[in-house]
């Protein structure tokens, strides 16, 4: 049996993957070495992920839903920021991380990268009506 994700791709472009903890981390990995470079805004993101009580926590008490990793104006100005913020959430006693991937990150390369990790792949556009 193959496990299932889905991606959801807003208006903006902006696509959200969600996982657990340690199958968002092994994503994070596959994406980089797919597009071939490493960001400070995904070596940012590695953080949070690795500190998941400490962010979940302090997020909880700015009653935030997202953490925005710090980006290099450099990696922004060449269009190289993979992502745009990240999602802590608890599931029971699973610990789940929602990634949402910058725009310019190409939606194949993020279903590459699922594939390679065993996934089947959905993807789902949200767009108003």
């Amino acid at each position: 049996m193959s496990k299932e994700v889905t991606i959801e791709v807003d208006m903006g472009r902006y696509k959200t993957v969600e996982l657990e903890l340690g199958e968002a981390e092994k994503l994070l990995r596959k994406v980089t070495e797919i597009l071939g470079f490493e960001s400070q805004d995904v070596n940012e993101a590695f953080r949070i992920i690795r500190n998941f009580d400490a962010f979940y926590e302090m997020a909880r008490k700015k009653f935030k839903d997202y953490i925005v990793p710090s980006k290099s104006m450099n990696d922004m100005i060449l269009g190289r920021v993979i992502v745009d913020k990240v999602k802590l959430a608890k599931e029971s006693e699973k610990r789940v991380i929602g990634i949402v991937f910058d725009r310019r990150v190409e939606e194949d390369v993020i279903v590459k990268a699922l594939e390679e990790l065993g996934y089947k792949v959905k993807v789902k556009r949200i767009e108003f009506a």
